[in-house]
């Protein structure tokens, strides 16, 4: 374990993880020796999470309709996070600074306590966990409620793979979230899932019913993105040389719908907590 102007990394076999526990929890890069399997940048050079490897998303993932919710008979209001973009996204974690809580040359432990403030109402804890060897980095995060009351929480990942020449995708899904023009869902539809090249793909879109896993083969590597969570958010800017496959817990925008609970919501009791893993496998093809 190397820690430097905020930076923690690990090493493992040829694998190198760099992490900015000070910007948002986030993970730098990603490395098999000097090629990138995350997009990667240096610690050093990293400005802001948005441009990192993957960030946490907690309490929440992807777009809270509006920047507003109602709950348990109260109104709530959440602050603009996010370029112009009429919701607020991807909860607060990414945005806060994380304390180191234990690092190794091959594991470290991030924590945020939050406290209620205009990003989010409630008070919380959330700790990453991130385990490294040579073949393949291992991710767990966990929230649990510090308020008093029941409180409406999600989590989940969102990592950025570089788009080289052959970027190929498959996965597979039993839904597909269509949204409105400001990315809110507004009606699921059955989809088998996702196969093909990914440089012509547009998509920014949810999918639910994830089984096992996302295989994605390029010209450098072979990867096997899995997770305890069953929902994806896949981003996929056709004039961006990345894109996105994220875990999530809850679809886009859970709290507003009729039956948020089935939706992934998950709901908190004072002191309970919920936590998930994601892995992602590395190898030569």
């Amino acid at each position: 374990m190397a820690a430097e102007g905020g930076a923690v990394e690990l090493r493992a076999g040829a694998l190198r993880l760099a992490l900015r526990p000070d910007l948002g929890g986030s993970i730098a890069g990603l490395w098999h020796g000097a090629e990138p399997v995350l997009r990667s940048t240096e610690p050093a050079a990293l400005a802001a999470a948005q441009a990192s490897a993957c960030y946490p998303l907690v309490p929440y993932s992807n777009r809270l309709g509006y920047r507003r919710f109602r709950w348990k008979g109260e109104d709530y209001a959440t602050a603009p996070n996010f370029d112009a973009s009429p919701h607020s996204l991807h909860g607060v974690g990414w945005r806060r600074a994380w304390a180191v809580a234990a690092a190794a040359a091959d594991a470290a432990t991030l924590r945020y306590r939050h406290e209620p403030d205009a990003d989010w109402p409630f008070g919380f804890e959330a700790e990453q966990r991130f385990e490294l060897t040579p073949q393949g980095l291992h991710a767990r995060l966990g929230i649990r409620n510090l308020a008093p009351i029941e409180q409406p929480v999600g989590l989940g990942w969102h990592p950025y793979f570089p788009k080289r020449a052959r970027s190929r995708l498959h996965l597979e899904t039993t839904g597909r979230w269509e949204a409105d023009p400001t990315l809110l869902p507004v009606r699921r539809v059955a989809c088998r899932g996702i196969d093909g090249d990914v440089a012509p793909m547009a998509w920014d879109t949810g999918f639910d019913g994830w089984r096992g896993s996302a295989r994605i083969r390029d010209e450098a590597f072979a990867l096997r993105l899995s997770s305890s969570l069953d929902r994806l958010v896949v981003f996929t800017p056709p004039l961006q040389p990345y894109f996105c496959i994220e875990p999530v817990s809850h679809v886009t925008n859970a709290i507003h719908m009729a039956e948020p609970l089935q939706h992934g919501l998950r709901v908190l009791a004072p002191g309970q907590a919920f936590d998930a893993w994601m892995r992602l496998e590395v190898a030569r093809p």
